[in-house]
């Protein structure tokens, strides 16, 4: 499928997605949609199917969108310098046109350039997310750009200096309970020096390193009792033997490998093309690709965990090529939001009951 990426006031670019052939019908079994961030191309898109069931690809303009989740009829964004909550003001049973669920914008909080990476909601409601820029977990605040919930214990001082690159958050019912960070490094801009096997696994609750030796860890989740990982460096998605901090690979996925949600027994992964520089190049990735004869690709993947197979893909070329976050929006089967870009905003509508 091409696509048109144009906006009001932008120029045009084109866009290819390109799907593997049961998606669509795996998409209509699973009973919901999938939406994925962009921050190299300033995207957030969301995938569904039309009534004919064809592919829906929706798509809007948030200037370097990153963190994502969605709970129920809420969806947060996270963007250059602010945190976006989305609401569905659409009912069960409503549709506009072929879609059948309309995410409105109805707050934001105003963070500054912090680098927002992760984000997750609390059982309270609460949302906290991983504050890249300060090395810290933080929570949005009302009266200040954040509020500091915690931070590694190799890290001496909260400063705007990314020291460790902490990217990653997984939360259980008692709160945040895992962190993902690049190194250990406690100077300015200190992970650089160490993305290959710098990487660890922290647990909040203890501040303990439950897992080190990683290669640029991203994505923590906490799915069916076990805590998945992303190993960017190399490739794999995988899990933490929390007991005795082993990495245990189980899929190989064919590009650099961040951004992961769970449908069912299905693990969603992005994929990037790596960069060309200093960030992306000489990891044990690019030998992981030769050694299979293959180039990295962008887009998603659909493993199934019971088996660690790969059952379905997304194919993403053209002006996107770096992805970030993943989530799944239960209970809707052609999404769409309100952007900025155009006066739509003006003319949505939503009167309280």
């Amino acid at each position: 499928m091409a696509i048109d990426t144009q906006e009001a006031g932008h120029s045009s670019n084109k866009l290819e997605i390109t799907a593997s052939r049961q998606f669509n019908s795996w998409l209509a079994e699973v009973g919901a949609s999938v939406a994925f961030t962009t921050y190299q191309a300033g995207k957030l898109f969301m995938l569904g199917l039309q009534e004919n069931g064809t592919l829906s690809v929706f798509e809007r303009t948030l200037d370097r969108c990153m963190g994502m989740v969605a709970s129920g009829n809420e969806l947060y964004v996270s963007t250059l310098f602010q945190i976006w909550k989305f609401s569905n003001i659409m009912g069960q049973g409503e549709r506009q046109g072929q879609y059948d669920s309309c995410y409105l914008p109805q707050m934001s909080w105003v963070t500054g350039d912090i680098d927002v990476h992760d984000m997750a909601l609390l059982p309270s409601g609460d949302l906290v997310f991983a504050n890249t820029l300060f090395s810290c977990l933080a929570r949005p605040s009302g009266h200040s750009s954040f509020t500091p919930v915690w931070h590694p214990p190799f890290v001496s001082k909260l400063a705007a200096e990314d020291r460790c690159h902490l990217n990653g958050l997984a939360v259980d019912q008692s709160g945040p309970a895992y962190v993902t960070c690049v190194s250990q490094s406690d100077i300015v801009d200190g992970w650089r020096d160490h993305r290959q096997e710098g990487g660890c696994v922290i647990d909040v609750r203890t501040d303990e390193v439950i897992a080190s030796g990683l290669s640029m860890p991203h994505s923590p989740r906490l799915h069916d009792g076990k805590l998945w990982i992303l190993e960017s460096g190399t490739g794999y998605l995988g899990v933490i033997d929390i007991a005795s901090g082993r990495f245990e690979p189980v899929t190989f996925c064919s590009g650099y490998a961040r951004g992961m949600t769970f449908v069912d027994q299905y693990a969603i992964v992005g994929l990037s093309l790596p960069r060309n520089n200093n960030a992306f190049q000489g990891l044990a990735l690019d030998e992981e690709l030769r050694k299979r004869n293959a180039k990295p690709r962008c887009g998603l993947l659909v493993v199934d965990t019971k088996t660690g197979d790969v059952v379905q893909w997304i194919r993403i070329e053209g002006i996107v090529s770096e992805l970030y976050d993943v989530a799944v929006l239960p209970g809707t089967k052609c999404p769409s939001l309100v952007g900025f870009k155009s006066d739509e905003i003006r003319r949505v509508l939503k009167v309280g009951n």
